[in-house]
């Protein structure tokens, strides 16, 4: 990570990874590092035929972009809408959602929360494993 000034650059081996038996999480700006920005950004990478669960976040927007991959995101539990590269899914805080990954492929998306911290609960969950910044999975 290097700071200029108020900014950050920060690449991928500077930060931890949550793992799961469904993907990978990186957290790459969130109000808990690197001086408290209002927001959260990150990157998440879903496995071939695996998603997580349905979810929402009460006090938070989300807004996902996708980079590769293919799937289907659930909204507001209505039928799952097909996504892959270059789609953007905006969603309201409170909304339940979902995600899973339909090809053969890993799906990779970006993840923004505003205001950011509630990617703070996933480190919370039963099933993670926090793996130190600089560690290869």
């Amino acid at each position: 990570m290097q700071q200029i000034g108020s900014c950050y650059v920060v690449h991928g081996n500077d930060v931890d990874t949550l793992s799961f038996d469904w993907g990978r999480c990186k957290i790459f700006s969130s109000p808990h590092a690197f001086g408290g920005p209002t927001m959260t950004f990150g990157m998440t990478i879903l496995e071939p035929g695996k998603g997580h669960a349905r979810h929402n976040h009460p006090d938070a927007d989300e807004i996902l972009f996708f980079l590769s991959g293919e799937g289907e995101q659930m909204l507001d539990d209505q039928p799952p809408v097909p996504v892959g590269p270059g789609a953007s899914v905006y969603i309201p805080r409170g909304v339940y959602h979902g995600t899973l990954n339909t090809g053969w492929q890993p799906l990779r998306f970006l993840v923004i929360y505003a205001p950011g911290g509630v990617e703070q609960t996933l480190r919370t969950l039963p099933d993670v494993t926090i793996l130190p910044a600089g560690v290869i999975t």
